[in-house]
């Protein structure tokens, strides 16, 4: 499996912020967002093949029991499913962080967190090319794919990167897509942006539309601690 990077470090985002947790990024991703933070993982996938055997073995020196699967998009990468059970069968409780565009297939997970992607995640022309505009376009939003993964999941959390009232808009509208009840503090509200600065000008946008209609701020709190970077 190609692996970007593997790290020891605190959730920055969602419902279990600031939990010790080792992540395994995989590399390589079906979508092109625009505003991707990990491009390395997925517009220009880094890493060696490493063994399951290996990966288990580099998350195992560190004492935590979470564990999180990243990219890219994790669910591309082969073995994923094998590699989620070896660390279910070590009692780790496992998150996926996942755009929600590739059926679960029998997977169940202690979270999944789904990202979907809206309108403002398509590149442009200029940066992507015809080809991946459209495929990313194609792809982004899978509603059946997205209740697949609630309903198969022991927890679920919906994270949408908002940046405007569009985007706000576009999120409600994904949401009804999905088809079954979503208990709306299970919609977390992410500013965009990969810097304080920036992601500081969205925060009076989020904080009124949780407050209206009881979603969840997420943070993204390594960009807070650390900065846009690597390993963190």
């Amino acid at each position: 499996m190609r692996i970007s990077e593997i790290f020891y470090s605190v959730q920055g985002e969602g419902s279990l912020t600031g939990v010790p947790s080792v992540f395994v990024r995989t590399s390589g991703c079906n979508l092109r967002c625009d505003w991707c933070d990990t491009p390395y993982a997925s517009w220009s996938p880094e890493g060696p093949e490493i063994s399951l055997s290996k990966i288990v073995e580099a998350v195992s020196q560190y004492s935590a029991r979470h564990v999180v699967i990243t990219g890219g998009e994790p669910m591309v990468a082969k073995e994923i499913r094998e590699l989620i059970t070896l660390f279910q069968e070590q009692g780790k409780h496992v998150t996926v962080e996942t755009a929600g565009t590739i059926d679960p297939d029998g997977v169940t997970v202690e979270l999944v967190s789904l990202s979907p992607k809206l309108a403002n995640s398509t590149p442009s022309l200029e940066k992507a090319g015809a080809a991946w505009v459209q495929r990313h376009e194609q792809t982004r939003l899978q509603p059946d794919v997205l209740r697949a993964w609630i309903e198969s999941s022991r927890d679920y959390q919906l994270k949408f990167v908002i940046s405007s009232e569009a985007d706000l808009i576009e999120a409600q509208s994904v949401v009804a897509s999905i088809g079954i009840p979503i208990l709306p503090e299970k919609i977390l509200l992410m500013p965009e942006g990969i810097s304080v600065e920036v992601m500081r000008t969205r925060y009076t946008l989020l904080i009124n539309a949780c407050l209206n209609h009881g979603y969840r701020l997420s943070p993204r709190l390594h960009i807070e601690l650390f900065g846009n970077k690597r390993g963190t």
